[in-house]
This record gives C-alpha cells, sequence and structure tokens, in this order.
C-alpha cells in the first residue's frame, strides 16, 4: 500500500527522532536538585501520556519535609504542640542558618562572624553593618477551628509562601551622627551616640557612648536608614514582616508563645529546645530609670556578642556610682539567634504596618481599629493606606493578649485582650480610641519597665508614627532587591 504525502512525512519523522534518541548517560545533568522544580513523563491509567510533578512520584510529604507548631486558641497554656518532623525539630535547619556577618551598603556580605563569638571580630561600621541574615525558607498559616498552626521548610511545598533571604540588625539600631545613617555597630566613639546625643553624659555612668540611638520618629527612623543606599528602598528600619518573621521562627523553635518563659539552655529528654529568652531588660522600675538617664537606652550595644549566633541571656549591671540614692541593678540581656534584645529595654518603631483608628459609633466612627500591612518598602508611609493590605481588625481595649489576628499570613497584631502573663501569648496590648478617624504606627517589644507586659507579641498603637520618645528606638533591616 502507498504511503500519501503525509503518512511519509510522519513515518520520516519517527525514523529521524529514533537515529537522534539519546541514552539516559548522554543527557546533561539537571540544574537544581529541588524536586518540586522537576517533571517527568507519566502514563495514566488510560495509557496517555502526561506530566507529573516529580516531587509526588517521591516520598516527600508535608509531614517529613515540615515542622512547625500548633496551638488552640480556646486552651490557655502558651504551651505548644509541635508537629511535622521530629528531626527538623531537633535540628531546626532553618534557624540554624542564620548566622551574624557584615553587610556592605550595596547588600554584599563581607564577612560572615565567628559562629561561637563575635568579640574578636571589627564591629564597629568600617566593614560593614553588623547585621544577622534570616534564610530563604517556606512557611504556611492554617486554621481549623480554635486550632492555629504554622510550619516552614527548606522546600517549597504545596501551599507554603516563600520568606526571602532578609537581613535584621544584630543590635538595636544606632545612628551615624555625621551622615544621618542609621547603623548596628558596636561603636563607642562620639559618631555613634546613643539616645538624644547628649554629650554631657560623656564618660559618666550614665554615657550614651555605644547605646541605641531614641528619641526619633518612625518616619526618620525610615528616613535615617534609607540613607545608607541612595535611590533604594533595600534598608528600612525595623519593619512589622520582620518581627513578625523572628516571631514565628522563635515559636516554633521552643514551641512557646510565652517569649518570657525562664531561658534554659538544656534540652528535653527528646532533643527539643525549650523555655523561653527570660526576662530580658524589662524589670527596671519606672523611678530608678528616670533617676538614672530619664528613661533613654542603658545597656551597651554588643554586650551579648560573646554568644556569637548562639541564643542565651548575659549579664549586664548598671550602677548610678551614688552615695545617697544608689541604684544598682543586673538584667540578663537577652539574644536569639545572634540578635540582640529582640524586646525590651527599648520599644522598636516597626514599618510596613498602618492602623487606622475610627472613633466608637457614639462619636460617629465605626468602631473598628482596622489593621493595614505592607511587604513592599517602596510603598511604606506614615499619611495613608495606599498599597497597603487591610488583614484584620486590631483590639479596641488594653490588656494580656488572648487571640492574635492570624490569618492567612499568620499576623500578631492583638485581637482579642483578656489572657495572662502566662497564659495564652502571655504579652499586653496597649491602644486607645481617640475622637476622630487616626492613623497610628505600632510600637513593638515593651521597654525596661514594662515587666511581665512585654514580649515578642507586646504591642502597642497608641502613637502617631511621628511620635519620639526617650525609649522608643529601632532596628535596622535590609530586604535585597528582586530581579
Amino acid at each position: 500500500m502507498a504511503l500519501t504525502t503525509e503518512q511519509e512525512e510522519k513515518v520520516a519523522q519517527i525514523i529521524e527522532a529514533f537515529e537522534n534518541g539519546k541514552r539516559l548517560s548522554d543527557l546533561p545533568n539537571v540544574s537544581g536538585t529541588n524536586p518540586y522544580n522537576l517533571f517527568c513523563e507519566v502514563l495514566d491509567e488510560d495509557g496517555e501520556s502526561k506530566k507529573a510533578a516529580l516531587a509526588t512520584l517521591l516520598p516527600y510529604t508535608e509531614e517529613q519535609s515540615s515542622y512547625g507548631v500548633q496551638f488552640d486558641t480556646a486552651v490557655s497554656t502558651p504551651t505548644c504542640t509541635r508537629v511535622g518532623s521530629s528531626d527538623l525539630h531537633k535540628s531546626c535547619p532553618v534557624q540554624n542558618r542564620m548566622r551574624g556577618c557584615l553587610l556592605d551598603d550595596d547588600g554584599n556580605v563581607v564577612e560572615y562572624l565567628d559562629p561561637r563569638d563575635w568579640t574578636g571580630q571589627v564591629r564597629d561600621g568600617s566593614r560593614g553593618q553588623v547585621m544577622v541574615e534570616i534564610p530563604l525558607h517556606y512557611r504556611k498559616f492554617e486554621t481549623d477551628g480554635t486550632k492555629l498552626t504554622v510550619r516552614i521548610s527548606e522546600l517549597p511545598l504545596p501551599g507554603y509562601h516563600q520568606v526571602p533571604k532578609c537581613y535584621v540588625s544584630a543590635y538595636e539600631a544606632s545612628l551615624d551622627r555625621s551622615n544621618n545613617k542609621l547603623a548596628s555597630v558596636c561603636n563607642a566613639t562620639e559618631q555613634y551616640r546613643g539616645g538624644n546625643n547628649n554629650a554631657n553624659y560623656d564618660g559618666t555612668y550614665r554615657s550614651f557612648l555605644n547605646r541605641p540611638v531614641t528619641a526619633i520618629s518612625r518616619t526618620n527612623f525610615r528616613n535615617y536608614a534609607r540613607k545608607r543606599k541612595s535611590g533604594s528602598t533595600e534598608w528600612n528600619c525595623m519593619t512589622y514582616d520582620m518581627q513578625k518573621t523572628l516571631y514565628w521562627l522563635f515559636v516554633i523553635e521552643y514551641a512557646t508563645l510565652n517569649s518570657q518563659a525562664a531561658y534554659n539552655a538544656s534540652p528535653t529528654a527528646e532533643g527539643f529546645h525549650q523555655g523561653g529568652l527570660g526576662d530580658g531588660v524589662t524589670t527596671f522600675s519606672g523611678n530608678d530609670w528616670n533617676t538614672f538617664n530619664g528613661y533613654y537606652p542603658f545597656v551597651p550595644c554588643g554586650i551579648s556578642d560573646s554568644l556569637g549566633n548562639r541564643t542565651g541571656v548575659v549579664d549586664y549591671t548598671v550602677n548610678n556610682e551614688a552615695e545617697s540614692n544608689p541604684i544598682t541593678k543586673t538584667f540578663q540581656v537577652p539574644r536569639y539567634r545572634g540578635v540582640e534584645n529582640p524586646f525590651g529595654h527599648i520599644w522598636q518603631w516597626t514599618d510596613g504596618i498602618n492602623v487606622r483608628i475610627s472613633p466608637n459609633a457614639d462619636k460617629g466612627g465605626d468602631g473598628l481599629s482596622k489593621v493595614f500591612v505592607c511587604s513592599d518598602p517602596a510603598k511604606f508611609n506614615d499619611s495613608n493606606y495606599e498599597g497597603y493590605s487591610h488583614v484584620g481588625n486590631e483590639a479596641r481595649t488594653e490588656g494580656y493578649v488572648k487571640e492574635v489576628i492570624f490569618g492567612e499570613g499568620g499576623e500578631i497584631m492583638p485581637k482579642t485582650v483578656g489572657g495572662g502573663s502566662t497564659t495564652y501569648f502571655c504579652d499586653y496590648h496597649y491602644t486607645n480610641i481617640p475622637t476622630i478617624e487616626t492613623l497610628r504606627g505600632v510600637l513593638s517589644g515593651g521597654s525596661a519597665t514594662n515587666g511581665s507586659f512585654a514580649g515578642f507579641a507586646y504591642a502597642d498603637s497608641n502613637d502617631s508614627p511621628s511620635s519620639t520618645a526617650a525609649n522608643f528606638g529601632s532596628r535596622l533591616c535590609f530586604f535585597p532587591a528582586t530581579a
């Protein structure tokens, strides 16, 4: 039987494909090893050839490739249930990849610091800002009735969103006063004098040298951070997203919502981390702090650097050297994976979050405190909500946090109050209701007088972004631009 022209062409193509076929050993190696990015050909039950993700054919499951915690909002205990891989809970691969480094103004790592002890390395700003690198990882938040779950993974599992690699200052932010650039340094020169730049305190017990800078508005903290790289929005002051990332990394590692639980260096019998970060620098009496230096920062930057990339607490004693009214007190300065004083000591302004607080209905308002968040630093502002997303409503009264907004983004802003210092989220919430609609910023962590109120989830929406105070500081962050 003679073939048609069309059939002859098909036969020729088949012969050519056969002759040009390659053995498996002749094929080039695939770039990358993530099974979620690789595909192969499979036959379905009808014999039809189809494409399938390689990961679906491998023994990769969420339980094997992720680790996290679950807690119940109907139960008061802050202790969480570990979920996912127990091996990953022991090794904490995401947290263990957090590491101290020196970062230049273009965002290049100049040097990674000694993971055991940073004190022998240059940290004065001459070689870069002292930052902690948080690795790229993936995260998912789930709500099932009153049960909330957060999981992280090094793999882009289905339903997980990416947390890009980013950098947070190891220390509470300083200010390079010669250039008005926000900084993260361990430097006792006048150029980096902290507090309100009071030179009269130099050489005294209340010196601001090598202390964090305060008495600056959120607006100016943002402006001073951006000066590190002209024309870029990669450098920022502390952001809500960064606060949220650090919080959930801590919660997953220690399986507790109580960041002020007593510090315990020993693992559990199963090999899990336990306890918390202790009281932190939170137990100064208001009168003593005011007498000491007027509510300004007093803990030197880098006081816990002997811990390197590790978590722990380091003693620091304040002494006013007075005979008639002596003030001597020892604090345990907390450090989480290289991040010093993640809460307490001074409040931290956070950017990328604006709260629209409306008056109560009897004053003509809608009776809501709407939380708007933004992950694009180019859209950060202090006057409106353009480019921000409404993620939920903040509690309208102050009190210990009982429930946070959570949702798909794992929001940590307080939703309801009614908890306690050792129940639910164990941290406090401050707010007040204005007589006219007002845009408020958010301060996080608490200060040296806040005691059990303080912690990772302590939030204060009392102040506008233009507000300043002796105990209002921030941190420095760097978010690499994406292509």
